[in-house]
């Protein structure tokens, strides 16, 4: 069943664009830096470049410590956060029995959004994902967001529909109008005004969840508070040994999953929420305003504005499998859009920094942009201070001392080896937790993948000048 571009469409895309920057500007990205937040950019250049014309050794060696400071920072609360997330009771459990214990009469209805643009290679996947839910049929909607200039992805699902009744009966192809923009959370709030389900999630075309996903979240909704009104559930890759590339994302997923989002959830920190297996209460979804359609980590910005809102985030053991990303430049595109969006949301929760700190309290605001503003700035520094290093390596010139005497020079040595070690021991733990721990290999040569982590980051913070909304689009189907 498909549905037509009627009145209640027409409704239905203003609200999926319009929706929360009407409602509430203040949580929208649309703008991306206010007038405020210009003038305090103009404000600091200034500073800046006087200092540098009035008292260059001084200003260059502030800005190294301030450098190395926040580096030293962002790393000590990232492993307060590892530590936080090896504790037993940090990730939420439901076993196997407890979830198919649920009488199918006691369970909610729920809706999967599944939105997908140029995939027709993966529908058939996703048809097999969605039978292999021990769910209800009668209980569960499945809806396929499809943009409706996408001809050959909205082919392929209605012949998948067509020829599996099983999935026909659940899945249905919803044709979202072009608009602009043309990204995933428009999309899901599209999705979202034809959702019947009390419970909504998202899945991505190529996701393999696990079969009791759904019934593991709605028993954890039981044991929970209605304080909880979002469970994340882990995520994971099938293709770890397709190359180095893929070892090294699933190391880093493996310890961002497994690990530090359960220990920011410890935390009561924001929790930045992943691109798909979140599951919501419907009504608080509805009423803290969805997606913004405008913020290219629509997931994390909403996982903060769940937090700014007095509600709580809980993390899940149960595994949706995805594939990572095989193609470098193809990373590169995914990782930039990531490093953007956590700048933008950053940049929108900083318009009201005293209403923000009074709603979640002074450490978690502190551990907010210890995580979103620090995982790109620090990705840029690390390049900055590798570069610094190998000109001091092959020539030893001046203006390098002059930048690191040793105030800086011993504090910044030690971010190095301790850093280094530290990381090196978060990636072989997480590893070792892993369903398949990636090759050792990929461990000890992470620090090949920062390099690529802080080329994406100078291109994310580039295109949050330039083009702040523009989505740019991760290929599927790469795997072997």
């Amino acid at each position: 069943m498909t549905a037509t571009t009627d009145e209640r469409s027409r409704a239905a895309l203003h609200d999926a664009v319009h929706g929360l920057r009407e409602r509430t500007p203040e949580f929208s990205a649309s703008v991306v830096f206010t007038r405020a937040q210009k003038v305090a950019v103009v404000v600091l250049l200034a500073v800046v470049v006087t200092g540098v014309i009035v008292a260059r050794s001084m200003t260059l060696v502030i800005l190294s410590g301030l450098s190395v400071a926040w580096y030293a920072a962002a790393l000590i609360d990232r492993f307060v956060m590892f530590r936080r997330g090896l504790r037993g009771d940090a990730i939420l459990r439901v076993d196997d029995s407890e979830a198919m214990a649920l009488p199918a009469a006691d369970l909610p209805s729920y809706t999967v959004l599944v939105p997908a643009y140029g995939e027709p290679e993966v529908v058939g996947q996703l048809i097999g994902a969605v039978r292999s839910l021990e769910y209800p049929a009668d209980k569960l909607q499945v809806l396929l967001l499809l943009e409706e200039d996408d001809a050959p992805t909205i082919t392929a699902a209605r012949v998948a529909v067509a020829q599996d009744p099983d999935a026909g009966s659940t899945v249905t192809v919803v044709e979202v109008p072009a608009a602009e923009p043309r990204t995933k959370p428009k999309a899901c709030n599209y999705g979202l005004h034809y959702a019947t389900g009390d419970i909504v999630t998202i899945y991505d075309a190529e996701d393999t969840p696990d079969p009791l996903q759904l019934r593991r979240v709605v028993a954890a909704f039981r044991r929970l508070g209605p304080e909880v009104v979002c469970i994340q559930s882990r995520l994971s890759f099938r293709n770890v040994r397709q190359n180095l590339l893929t070892a090294w994302f699933t190391v880093e997923y493996d310890v961002w999953f497994k690990l530090m989002l359960p220990g920011i959830m410890k935390m009561n920190a924001p929790v930045p929420l992943g691109g798909t297996s979140n599951h919501f209460r419907r009504p608080v979804l509805q009423k803290l305003g969805a997606w913004d359609p405008f913020n290219v980590t629509e997931d994390a910005d909403l996982g903060v504005r769940i937090a700014a809102h007095g509600y709580r985030t809980a993390v899940l053991d149960s595994e949706t499998l995805e594939e990572a990303n095989s193609d470098t430049i193809n990373w590169l595109r995914q990782r930039s859009r990531w490093y953007k969006g956590y700048l933008q949301t950053w940049l929108v929760y900083m318009r009201r920094p005293g209403w923000f700190l009074r709603e979640i309290g002074w450490l978690p605001a502190l551990r907010f942009t210890l995580l979103m503003a620090s995982t790109p700035v620090t990705a840029v520094i690390n390049l900055m201070f590798w570069y610094l290093f190998l000109l001091w390596i092959m020539g030893q010139p001046t203006f390098v001392a002059e930048l690191f005497p040793p105030v800086v020079f011993y504090p910044s040595l030690v971010c190095l080896v301790a850093g280094n070690a530290l990381t090196m021991y978060m990636n072989l733990v997480g590893a070792r937790e892993g369903r398949e721990p990636a090759p050792l290999v990929a461990v000890f040569t992470y620090p090949a993948y920062w390099l690529l982590m802080s080329i994406a980051a100078v291109k994310g913070m580039w295109q949050l000048v330039f083009r702040p909304s523009y989505w740019e689009k991760t290929a599927h189907g790469l795997e072997e």
